[in-house]
């Protein structure tokens, strides 16, 4: 059974950072496109970032380019994402999602990233609230 489960979520001020789990279970991340998204209240699911497991190249939206940092490690079947320079729009709801489709070919992977619909499997999300 493929299962996608978050976790680090919390709440931090201004400025702070936190990492972001995505464990996975049930597949191993081998060949699978493992993507970050967040949804706040009222707005549209948001992709933020992926990272290829087949070769480890990585893709951001410009919104959090050069703060998040997306990061794997195989042998711990995990996806992590560093979110450094938190502000209070970054507060939502984070999913991971996956999929094993896409093939390697970086162009249709940058295509892909930050669409929900690309994905087959997805985590039930962990909470990141900042705030003062």
């Amino acid at each position: 059974q493929v299962q996608l489960v978050e976790s680090g979520g919390g709440l931090v001020q201004p400025g702070g950072s936190l990492r972001l789990s995505c464990q996975a279970s049930g597949f191993h991340l081998d060949y699978y496109a493992i993507g970050w998204f967040r949804q706040a209240p009222g707005k549209e699911r948001e992709g933020l970032s992926c990272i290829s497991t087949r070769d480890g190249s990585t893709y951001y939206a410009d919104s959090v380019k050069g703060r998040f940092t997306i990061s794997r490690d195989n042998a711990e079947n995990t996806v992590y994402l560093q979110m450094n320079s938190l502000k209070p729009e970054d507060t939502a709801v984070y999913y991971c999602a996956a999929d094993y489709r896409w093939g390697p070919n970086p162009n249709v992977i940058a295509a892909m990233f930050a669409v929900p619909g690309a994905y087959s499997y997805w985590g039930q999300g962990t909470q990141v609230t900042v705030s003062a």
